[in-house]
């Protein structure tokens, strides 16, 4: 494991996703495609990404386990139902869906060219350590969870 995967939250990547984002958009604008109002259109998008997340935030409540993701090896319960039987990482997709209508509210097509960083980022950082610690708590019913669940979608 290198030294940085699990010891950043992921919300500090959404954000330091977006301020790049805005970053790049206003010193590198590149083609504007959509303008106002129907940018807004992102703003849509957020507040549902948002409202999955908090969904699936609000099933680790309901498990009584651990949403930390900075220490995922202090998971008592496996979750697979709601948003998690389309998806094993709603709240990451939820954050990329966050990034997406940011993008859209801005208006040019150079934001989303951050996009693919930050899956690869958050792959890499906190999906796949997260991933070896459930399959060593959960083992065989973990990984019969990955074979019928995709990563992302």
């Amino acid at each position: 494991m290198n030294t940085l995967q699990l010891k950043i939250p992921p919300p500090v990547y959404l954000l330091a996703f977006a301020g790049m984002m805005w970053l790049l958009d206003a010193q590198l604008p590149l083609w504007q495609w959509l303008a106002a109002p129907w940018n807004k259109l992102g703003l849509v998008l957020i507040v549902l990404a948002l409202v999955v997340d908090f969904w699936s935030l609000g099933l680790f409540f309901r498990a009584h386990t651990t949403f930390n993701p900075i220490h995922p090896e202090r998971t008592r319960e496996l979750v697979t139902d709601g948003s998690y039987r389309y998806t094993r990482n709603p709240m990451y997709l939820g954050m990329l869906i966050i990034l997406s209508g940011w993008g859209i509210y801005l208006g040019s097509l150079g934001p989303f060219l951050l996009l693919p960083l930050f899956v690869l980022t958050l792959t890499v950082q906190q999906i796949i350590p997260e991933e070896k610690m459930l399959a060593e708590k959960f083992g065989e019913r973990y990984r019969a969870y990955t074979k019928r669940v995709p990563r992302w979608l």
